[in-house]
């Protein structure tokens, strides 16, 4: 099923703006009734079709909130003529702090201002792309610009919108508790519920 039929289907079900993408307001929507209803169907999970292995592998380490939507940024990209794969995913604190030193400490450039604990990736919820031309990999492509847009139409936060780092390949799901919060404000809660081992999303 294509995903553009899929956030149809759920917004005439939840009976929202029927428009094909899915944004805050369906998300919104598929929230309100999941935590309030349980509800008798396959999970976007299983519906979602798998993609390429090597996005695969990366996508399992990711928070069972995000892996469909990963998958739906990969197919709704390839609509548009843009091969992408996920390149990274879940990244414990120590691999956080070891990429925090790089061109700081240890040889390379600077590619993150965020130690252990202070990224995204530390909890499962951000995942970087790649744009490939056949089995080449782009570090670079306006094409990245248009995945962007496509993820924002998913719901997804770009980090191609930072004024800091822009990190263009970077993606996040903001939890719904954390609209209202800074990005400091909610890492601090995210470091919280993981040490107290409590769920991300709820």
């Amino acid at each position: 099923m294509r995903i553009t039929d899929m956030i149809l289907a759920v917004q005439r079900e939840l009976g929202i703006d029927v428009d094909g993408k899915a944004g805050p307001q369906t998300w919104s929507a598929i929230y309100e009734r999941v935590v309030n209803k349980k509800v008798d169907v396959q999970k976007p999970l299983v519906t979602i079709d798998a993609v390429d292995s090597r996005s695969e592998k990366v996508i399992a380490t990711l928070l069972p909130e995000v892996q469909p939507i990963a998958r739906a940024l990969i197919q709704k990209s390839v609509e548009m003529g843009i091969n992408i794969k996920i390149i990274s995913g879940l990244r414990t604190y120590e691999e956080q702090d070891a990429l925090y030193a790089q061109g700081r400490t240890t040889p390379g450039n600077i590619v993150t201002n965020a130690r252990g604990g202070h990224s995204n990736h530390n909890f499962g919820i951000a995942f970087d792309v790649g744009v490939f031309e056949g089995n080449k990999y782009l570090p670079e492509s306006t094409k990245y610009k248009v995945v962007g847009a496509l993820g924002m139409d998913l719901g997804l936060e770009w980090g191609g919108n930072w004024k800091s780092i822009v990190d263009q390949p970077h993606f996040q799901l903001r939890p719904m508790w954390a609209t209202d919060l800074t990005e400091r404000q909610m890492l601090a809660e995210l470091r919280l519920r993981r040490d107290n081992r409590q769920p991300i999303y709820v």
